[in-house]
Formats: structure tokens, sequence, C-alpha cells
């Protein structure tokens, strides 16, 4: 760069307040617009709404301030590098220079992917995108949410293709889908009807964009208002082709707000079908049951009550019989038992003793006197074939 020409002479003597006015009017005479590339650090928001914060390379840093009011499409972070639009001025309150964007970019599409990847990474590993958090969808809902811009092309495509398959009630919750302020109207819609209790099942969705535009979707307020949701969401945001962090929180991700529409109702005709196929099946079933019973009729043999009570007589028989057989069986037992008891008995008994030559002794009261010692006089002598008295 060419470097001008001085116009400050050396002998000229200015106050603080000139030097600071003129080098103000030079600075911003000289850039009305510029474009600056950095990484930014230490955002900070004041009560005011006002942004400040300072962009830097591995050379230099700029104080940067971003009035409220100013259009972003993406949440502010450390660390990101970004491309600032905006005028160079000077504060001379604090002898510095900054720059006031009117607007902010990420520093290309490689930026935006690469802070999309590690946020991916971080929420996953929370395990917001886990299989096992998914809801089924529910068959036939009565009544669908819907979170989205209300002059947006994609809430009239959401109700076009609602009529034409399947025509419910839904509701809108109006929310901003592009600027700073998209995410927070998003989640909060969300939370709404998760506190209303008022619909089945939620769609989240928007028309296609710029990759920029769509950022809003993958800001993790948005994330973990859908990953929390207790009524399945559907995602339907941008094109097939564009895959924002909120459709890998939600319960299913449709391509366009339209396929949205698509996944959460049936067609008439597709549900006319279905009620055929299932009455087809009940019918046949039915048929089916109804030939069983009949061939099951057919085949069974009525038999003449004589024929019953003979059958029942023989059963009889057959039983009385058994029993005879049973009740003979136990006496011959019994009366094997007798004769075993009988001969063990007369082994055992004194007369077999006696019979081999010995005797017993009693006195009168008819006591067996067992000792020579006794003084009791003897009454009797019992032998085997007799008592001998005394």
């Amino acid at each position: 760069m060419q470097k001008p020409e001085p116009f400050v002479k050396p002998d000229m003597i200015f106050s603080v307040s000139d030097a600071s006015a003129l080098l103000k009017n030079v600075v911003e005479t000289a850039f009305p617009v510029i474009k600056i590339r950095g990484e930014l650090s230490q955002i900070t928001r004041a009560t005011s709404g006002h942004m400040y914060m300072t962009i830097k390379d591995a050379g230099a840093a700029m104080s940067v301030i971003i009035w409220r009011g100013t259009p972003i499409n993406f949440a502010l972070s450390d660390g990101l590098e970004v491309i600032i639009t905006g005028r160079l001025t000077t504060y001379p309150a604090r002898s510095n220079y900054q720059i006031v964007a009117t607007s902010i970019e990420m520093a290309g599409v490689g930026a935006i992917l690469k802070m999309l990847e590690e946020r991916k990474q971080k929420l996953a590993a929370e395990g917001l995108f886990d299989a096992a958090r998914k809801k089924p969808l529910p068959k036939l809902p009565t009544t669908i949410g819907v979170v989205t811009s209300p002059t947006g092309a994609a809430f009239q495509d959401i109700q076009n293709r609602l009529r034409e398959r399947f025509p419910v009630h839904v509701i809108l919750y109006p929310a901003t889908v592009q600027g700073q302020t998209a995410a927070a109207e998003v989640a909060a819609g969300v939370r709404y009807f998760n506190r209303a209790r008022n619909v089945d099942v939620i769609i989240v969705a928007r028309g296609g964009g710029a990759l920029e535009d769509l950022l809003p979707f993958s800001e993790e307020i948005v994330v973990r208002a859908v990953a929390e949701s207790e009524i399945p969401v559907i995602t339907g945001v941008g094109h097939e082709p564009d895959w924002m962090l909120v459709d890998f929180a939600a319960d299913y991700r449709a391509p366009t707000p339209t396929g949205a529409a698509e996944a959460v109702v049936p067609t008439k005709i597709s549900l006319i079908q279905e009620l055929d196929n299932l009455w087809h099946r009940l019918t046949s079933n039915l048929i089916t049951r109804i030939a069983n019973a009949k061939n099951r009729i057919e085949n069974t043999t009525i038999k003449s009550p004589r024929q019953m009570v003979m059958e029942r007589t023989q059963r009889l028989d057959d039983i009385t019989r058994t029993l005879g057989i049973i009740i003979n069986a136990k006496m011959m037992e019994a009366k094997r038992n007798i004769e075993h008891s009988g001969q063990m008995l007369n082994s055992l008994g004194y007369k077999n003793v006696l019979s081999r030559g010995y005797a017993i002794v009693r006195d009168e009261n008819n006591v067996i006197i067992a000792s020579a010692n006794v003084q009791n006089k003897i009454a009797s002598i019992e032998f085997a074939d007799g008592i001998k008295r005394i």
C-alpha cells in the first residue's frame, strides 16, 4: 500500500480532544467499509444488548462492536474464525481504534463444517444422538404441532401435503428460522408443546438456504430441546443433502418440510388399502375356522344311549374285577403275615423250653420262684406235660 502524504505540519499544536477528533475523522474517512478476517475472543454481551469482542490473528488484535439489532445468523463463540464487515473508527476515551460490525460471517464453509463437527462430537458423547432415545411416531395422530415461520414456504408446504394425504388438526408455534434469535425461538416452541401436551407429534421445519442460514438448527439449545422432548419430533430442515445437528437428535429426520408431513400421516388411499387387507385377513381366518369346525362336527360319531350304558357297565365290571384281584392279594398277604407271626410266637414260647427238661416253680401266690434263697413256700411245679401241686 502507498503511504499517504502527511497533512499535519510539524509546528501545529493540537489539544488532546482535537487530535483525537482529527484521528477519528482520518480513520473513518479512509476506511468507510472494511472486511477483516480473524479469530474471535473475549466475547461479552452488555445489558444494553450490544456485543463487545476482539478479533485477532497471530500478529495483532482489534476491538469489535456489534450494535444491538445487527443481524447475525449463528452463535458467536471464542475461537471461531470469521469475516467481519464494518467501518473502522476510534474511541477517544481510551485512545484505541475499533471496528463497528455491520455483518459477520464464518470464514468459509470449511470453518463452519469444522465447528459443526466439533459440536457434533461433543453432543454425541453426551448420548443425545443415541438410537435408544428415539421414540416411535404415532400411527394416526389427531393433532400435529409445527415449529416454523408462519410466513415461510415450509409451513404452507406442510399444510398442503397434510390436506392431500390425511387432514388433521395443526397447531403452529411461530418462530424465526434465521438469525440470532432463531435458535432460542425454535427451542422455545418444542418446549411449549411439551408443557402444553396438546399435540401427538412435533414437526420442526424450515425451507432450504445457505449453510449459514441453517445454522440455528445446529445450535445446542435446539438440539437439547429436541433430545429432551417427551413428544416425538420430526425434523424437515432444508433439502435432502442438508444435515443439521438437530436431525441427529430428532426421532425421525425427513429430507424436506414436505417429507416431514408425509412421514407423520399416511395417505388416505394407503389407509384404505391397509383396512382392506385387514378385512381380507379377518374374513379368510373366519372362513377357515368355520370350515374346520364343520369338519370336526361331520367327523364326530354320536353314540346311542344303550351303547353308552353298555360301555359304562363294561367299565364298571372291569373296575370290580380289578378290585377283587387287589383285595384277594391283600388277604393272602395278611394271612401269610399272621402265620409267620404264629410261628415266631411258638418258637419263642416257654413251652418249647419246658419240653427240653426244664420246669417252672411257683409259690402259693402263683409267682415264679427264681432263686433258692427265697423263703416262699413252693406251691406248684410246671412241666412240659402238666403241673404238679405240692
